[in-house]
């Protein structure tokens, strides 16, 4: 008798199974050394050279298309460079010398159609990768990793017995049982809707820190890799383009269009005079940029503020509002500019269609680059 529809909580409120009780592993570290791979002449993963610490959790940020998941598929043994190495733990895996195939590689793989066998029960399909252990230990194992994402009592159900979000703790718990020293996901949130992703990605992350395996997550969403990352690795085209903390890219991109990744921009030209990109918002201090060069100057939309005790600062004439709950958005025409700007203010403080009132910009939140730069 299939099990009846269950709708999944927010992990928030009840969390996986019991925290604390995942059985932990040495993670490796992971090289990647100039590693390239081309599919019919074009650049998949171009010179792509970085490391994951043992322990350390990384996100492979990206657009689609940019080798993500190619990557992915290199550290697992999926694909095999063309040139470069891979290692783990300094021992070449993948390179001139040597390919060791996937399932020497203690590399667990979790994919972001989750995989799962159909046919078989959810103890089965975790116990599946354990094939090296008798019946009766891999089931043991099993429960034990069922029991950790809080799903011990469908060990005799099926797939298609569980909700979208119970599959996804399924495949978890499949990947970690053979306790990986490298754990690999690739877009493993993508499948879930808004109400889920958040608290699954919160006791996904939990239970990594728990395993303490190094962990490689691709995905295409700023917000999930801000969110789940030690360190995020930003690719375009098949080249790693920049590396850090959340902090760092977000606050300190290389170019503009890192910058547009992470964030919507009001874009503005400007003229770089004295240190200083002038605009018809104010002048901002600019750093290695020429003296009357074109300056591109970008402004988050919650960067600019109502400030109706500022006389000085521009003057703004609101055309439009949009309720978002806590904030509101704004569609402002200043003075000087052809095009309107976004702004994002808090509700309370929203000036009204038609209002004009005068803004201020706070300088935390403006970026500057040299002009012409073009979007991705």
């Amino acid at each position: 008798m299939s099990k009846p529809v269950t709708i999944d909580k927010p992990a928030s409120a009840r969390g996986w199974g019991l925290r604390g009780t995942a059985a932990a592993t040495f993670g490796a570290r992971l090289t990647f050394e100039e590693v390239s791979l081309f599919f019919g002449g074009i650049e998949a993963v171009c010179e792509v050279s970085f490391d994951l610490e043992p322990g350390e959790i990384v996100c492979l940020l990206g657009p689609s298309g940019c080798g993500k998941s190619t990557l992915l598929r290199l550290a697992a043994g999926v694909e095999r460079p063309q040139s470069g190495r891979v290692l783990l733990d300094g021992f070449e895996v993948a390179g001139p010398k040597a390919f060791v195939p996937p399932e020497k590689r203690n590399v667990g793989l979790m994919f972001q159609d989750f995989a799962l066998f159909p046919h078989l029960t959810i103890l089965a399909n975790v116990a599946f990768g354990l094939r090296a252990l008798d019946r009766a230990t891999a089931r043991k194992e099993a429960r034990s990793a069922l029991r950790r994402v809080g799903l011990e009592q469908y060990v005799a159900s099926y797939p298609h017995e569980l909700s979208g979000g119970e599959q996804q703790r399924v495949a978890l718990a499949r990947a970690m049982v053979p306790r990986p020293t490298v754990m690999l996901m690739d877009e493993p949130f993508s499948g879930l809707d808004q109400r889920l992703r958040e608290s699954v990605r919160q006791e996904t992350l939990a239970l990594l820190r728990e395993t303490r395996a190094s962990s490689m997550l691709v995905t295409h969403d700023p917000v999930e890799a801000m969110g789940m990352a030690d360190r995020i690795l930003l690719m375009r085209s098949g080249r790693l383009i920049q590396q850090g903390t959340a902090e760092t890219l977000y606050n300190r991109p290389i170019d503009a269009d890192v910058a547009r990744f992470f964030c919507d921009f009001n874009e503005i030209a400007g003229t770089v005079v004295d240190g200083y990109a002038l605009s018809p918002l104010g002048s901002f201090p600019v750093h290695g940029l020429k003296p009357g060069q074109p300056a591109l100057i970008m402004i988050r939309p919650q960067g600019i503020r109502p400030a109706p005790g500022f006389p000085d600062g521009p003057l703004g004439h609101v055309t439009h509002s949009r309720f978002l709950g806590d904030a509101c958005e704004l569609l402002v025409h200043f003075e000087g500019l052809e095009e309107p700007l976004n702004v994002r203010v808090a509700e309370r403080h929203a000036p009204r269609p038609g209002d004009s009132v005068h803004f201020a910009v706070d300088p935390d939140h403006v970026l500057i680059f040299p002009a012409r730069q073009q979007a991705v």
